[in-house]
Formats: structure tokens, sequence, C-alpha cells
């Protein structure tokens, strides 16, 4: 009888050890639901480029895919867009990427970006057809394009993505309730709240609330304006701005905004009708987009309102206003070749008045001021924001950002689009409005937000940065180019060609020394004879010890040249040595 209890309790510890592993694996089970990935590609602590990867299990959705332009120093680039390596290698796993609006800082990296991986793409009617104009430039890519409308949703692998309308400073302008396994994920995308829209429509601020009801898991909202108190104005004010400065103008008009800026474009053509002036268009951009918009309905005006330039002669200049881009002081614009001289058919002369309905992005301050300068030089009169109400921003300022935090209420607080200051600024006013500080998650490009019901990490980091456009080259120019690059702008280029007998490593002749961008060389004789000599020293050294690798001899006369310039110029060109066999 003992021997027999004692066999049940052996067996029963048997079976004790054997269910462990069954209840463990249970636990393991629990452990490995995935986490839902937020990954910001571009659009954090800077204005453009805006890119977000949303990942779960084996499906990612993508967020934007914009562009920036480049900082002074990246001499000769011509964009900039976000890093996609992350994205490329995981190809399979990409449902789609859904876009907010058609400003460039949101599509503008779509021709690069489509060229490494061709994946279906959703968003508004206009934002859809912006960028299949905009590859029209960009043959080869066979774009697939999906438009949707406000509140239509779209199923995209364990995702599904919800549009809603917004006000912002371009028409069919989205946010996106995205639900996933985990809870809804809202981005607001750009947005402002406007009551008194130039489009009319009102953004759909009762379906937020209608998310905020039901549960948000995470918000990511617009931080672009969350340093400035308030409300940002209407844009009916800009309107209303516009007629009086049409009203006094005795000259013509020149109004140069953005050429996405539908709404501004609009109101320019209503108040010219108002005084019956006729509207000519400039700028390539300006005019592909005003085609778009009218053949979409987007822009309400009759033929017989526009005028080409050579019609403009048969005008009187009270009756012309030139509607043109130029409003960020880019080089090659039309306001910026006015103003210089260089435009084929226009020129600013006494008596324009300029409206640059725009306020700078950062960064392009100074480029805005020279352009104004040169405007009151010519004899123009310019108004600008900081003058009078001529443009109004098209993001939400404070109390804005918390009205839309209010109506959400989202567990996790993630802000977007601005610099850091911007989203340190927005971060402290959800934390205001009651968020939790441990659940706001200021991120930084590359890192990875993962978020479940119960808590939320930041950690790890993909693959993430900048990759530079310069003309057809994609990626190809890097730090090593623009060292280069920003050299030659600040010292110059010094060449040496060397002639070398190839049987005995003799000087056939004195060297040759060109310089561009370095010194005068009429000028500067006794500076080239006295280098010409050191190169020669260099040779017949050479020559002497044996030595008929010509990257060594290549690396003596750089360094020598280097120290010798250096001390008479105190100058670094870059020293580029050329040696030739006979």
């Amino acid at each position: 009888m003992d021997t027999n209890r004692k066999r049940d309790n052996n067996l029963e510890q048997k079976n004790h050890k054997a269910k462990k592993p069954e209840h463990q694996q249970k636990k393991n089970e629990k452990k490995s639901v995935p986490s839902l990935k937020i990954i910001p590609l571009g659009g954090i602590g800077e204005i453009g480029k805006n890119m977000t990867v949303i990942e779960y299990g084996n499906d990612i959705i993508v967020v934007d895919a914009g562009m920036m332009f480049p900082r002074e120093e990246m001499l000769g680039v011509d964009y900039v867009i976000a890093d996609t390596t992350y994205l490329q290698k995981n190809i399979d796993k990409i449902r789609g990427i859904f876009f907010t609006h058609g400003h460039e800082d949101h599509i503008g990296g779509v021709p690069y970006i489509l060229q490494k991986m061709n994946v279906p793409m959703y968003g508004s009617t206009l934002t859809m057809a912006l960028i299949e104009a905009k590859l029209t430039e960009h043959p080869g890519v066979v774009p697939d394009i999906h438009v949707v409308g406000n509140g239509e949703k779209v199923k995209a692998g364990v995702f599904t993505v919800e549009f809603v309308k917004v006000s912002h400073s371009i028409d069919d302008a989205m946010g996106l309730a995205i639900t996933t396994p985990l809870g809804m994920l809202v981005h607001t995308g750009d947005f402002k709240i406007d009551l008194t829209p130039a489009c009319g429509e009102v953004m759909e601020l009762s379906r937020f609330a209608e998310f905020g009801k039901k549960g948000v898991l995470a918000l990511m909202s617009d931080s672009t304006n969350a340093e400035r108190s308030g409300f940002t104005m209407s844009e009916s004010q800009v309107g209303e701005t516009f007629v009086n400065y049409f009203r006094q103008a005795k000259g013509r008009v020149i109004v140069a905004s953005f050429a996405s800026n539908v709404h501004r474009i609009q109101q320019v053509i209503d108040v010219a009708k108002i005084f019956n002036k006729k509207i000519c268009l400039s700028g390539r951009s300006m005019l592909k987009i005003v085609g778009v918009t009218r053949e979409l309905g987007y822009l309400n005006v009759d033929d017989d309102m526009f005028v080409s330039f050579d019609e403009i002669k048969k005008l009187r200049d009270n009756q012309v206003v030139i509607l043109t881009t130029g409003s960020q002081g880019e080089t090659m614009s039309g306001l910026v070749r006015m103003a210089m001289g260089q435009h084929a058919k226009i020129n600013i002369k006494e008596g324009d008045l300029v409206i640059i309905s725009a306020s700078p992005i950062p960064g392009n301050e100074r480029y805005v001021s020279d352009v104004i300068n040169m405007l009151y030089r010519k004899g123009a009169n310019v108004i600008n924001d900081a003058v009078d109400m001529v443009h109004v921003s098209g993001h939400a300022c404070q109390e804005e950002l918390k009205l839309m935090l209010s109506l959400v209420k989202p567990k996790y607080f993630i802000p977007v689009h601005g610099e850091y200051r911007h989203l340190y600024k927005h971060a402290a006013l959800a934390e205001k409005m009651g968020i939790k500080k441990k659940n706001i998650f200021i991120p930084e490009i590359g890192s990875v937000i993962e978020l479940n019901r119960r808590m939320g990490l930041q950690k790890d980091t993909v693959q993430s940065g900048s990759v530079l456009i310069d003309g057809l080259g994609v990626g190809d120019v890097g730090n090593v180019v623009l060292r280069d690059r920003k050299q030659l702008s600040s010292d110059g280029l010094f060449i040496v060609v060397v002639t070398i007998a190839n049987e005995t490593g003799e000087l056939i002749s004195t060297p040759d020394i060109v310089s561009r961008g370095f010194v005068y060389m009429k000028e500067s004789e006794d500076l080239l004879e006295r280098s010409k000599s050191i190169v020669t020293e260099i040779v017949d050294m050479c020559k002497d010890n044996g030595t008929s690798d010509w990257s060594t001899l290549k690396n003596f006369i750089r360094k020598d040249l280097s120290n010798y310039l250096y001390d008479m110029t105190q100058r670094s060109p870059m020293i580029l040595p050329i040696i030739i066999e006979v």
C-alpha cells in the first residue's frame, strides 16, 4: 500500500512537471504578441521630408513621403529625401503609402522612392493628381494610385485606415484614423482649426471627437506652431487684406505664393475679378498646379481672366496681376528672376506692388530678405506678413492643439512635424492636458516607438537619415563629396601637372600649375614659381630613391605643397596632382 502511494505521488510530480512547460508556453505566447511600432524616417527635428512607418507583425503602412530643401552647407544639392533602407529591406511587408495632403514636404520624395519600391499609394483627389503630375517628369515609373475620399476606409493588411477632412493651406488635406490590432492610432496630418476657410469646407472635428469617445491608443499631432499662443488666423482675413491693397495699387500687382496654396491662388483670382484685373502666371510649378486644379474643379476661374506675358504689354499696368513662385527666395523662381532682371519676359519696375504671401521656411529667412532688398532697389513697394495680414499659417497654434488633445483623449502622445523646440513645447502642452509624462514620446529620426495596451517604450533604431538628390543622382552625393565641394568653394583648386619619362623617371618639362578659385595667377608669379620648384625637388628625390609608385609621389606633392601654400596664404586649396608618363 505504501508502495502504491509512493507510485501515485511520483506520478503526480511527473504530471506537475509535465504541465509546467505547457503553462510556461502559454505565458511565452502571451509575451510574443507583437507591439505596434511607430518609426519616423523624417519630419522630426526638421521641417520637411515627412515620412513615418507604422508596423505590426508582418504588415507595414507608411504615412507620407516628402522632401526637404537643402541646407546652406549642402552645396549643389537640389532636394533631400528620407533614407528608405529599412523599407527596402522589408518591402514584402509594405501594404501602402498613405498621404495626408499634397504639399512638397509630404509628396516630394515619391518619384525617387518609387524607383526603389513601387507600392500602392492612397490619398485624396487633389493629392494624387499632384503626385501624378510630378511623376510625368520621371518616365519609367508606373504608379499604383488609389483615390480615397473623406470618410472612406482602406483595408491594408491588419490595418484599416480612415481618411478624415482637416483644414490646411491646401485643398483635400486629410487626417488619418488607423485601426490596429492594439487600438486606434490618429495622425492629424498638417492642420489648423479654421471655421471660415477659403474653400468653405470646415474640418470634421466631430469625427475626431467620436474617435476620442471610442478610445484612442495614440495621437500623432502637427507641432509646427506649438510655440505660438492662441489660435491661427482664418484664411478669409487674407482675402480682405488683398481687397485693400488691390484697390490702392496704381501699377502692377505681383503676388508671390506657394504654388500648392490653392486657396491663396483662388483668393487672388477672386479679388482680381472684383477690380477687373487680368492674371498672368509665372513659374513652372505655378503653371502646372493651376492647370491640374482647374481641370479637377478646385479653382473657379474663367478662361478670359488669364493673359500671357506678351498680352500684358497691351494692358495698362493697373489692369495686371502677376501670380508667381518665389516666396522663399528660390534662386530660379519667377520672382527672383524678375528682381534680378533675368526674367525673359518681365522685370520689376517703379510703381509695382509686390505681395509676398508666405512666411519664410526656417533657414530661408536670409534669401527672402535679399529678394525684398532687390525689389526695393528696383522701385517696388513690398508687402509681406511682417507688414500686414497677407499670409496666415496653415498650422494649428496652442489653443487648437489643446482642443485636438481634448477631443481625441489619447493614451499615448507623439508630437510630429517640427523642429525639436516645437516637439518639446507640444509635449509640454499634452502634459498640461492630463497625459502622463511616461506616455509622451518625443522621437528621433529612426527611433522605434513600441506601444501596446499596457505600456510604451522607445528603444532600438533603424537605419535612417538623409538621401541627397543632385540632378539625376539619388544618394550618390554624400559627406565626402559635400566636404570636397565645401573646400573647393572656400579655398579653391590647385592643379599640378607633372610629365615624367617612363624609363628614367626624370622630369621632361617644368611642372604646369593651374589655379582655380585660389589665387589670381598673373599676380602670384613668385608663389607659383616656388611651387614648381617644390614639385621638381620632390620628383628628383623620388627618382634618386628609386620610388616608382605614383600614389606615393602624389602624396608627397600634396603634403609639401599644402604646407607651403598654407604658410604663404593661410588657405588650404584642394591640391590635385596629375602625373603623365611619356
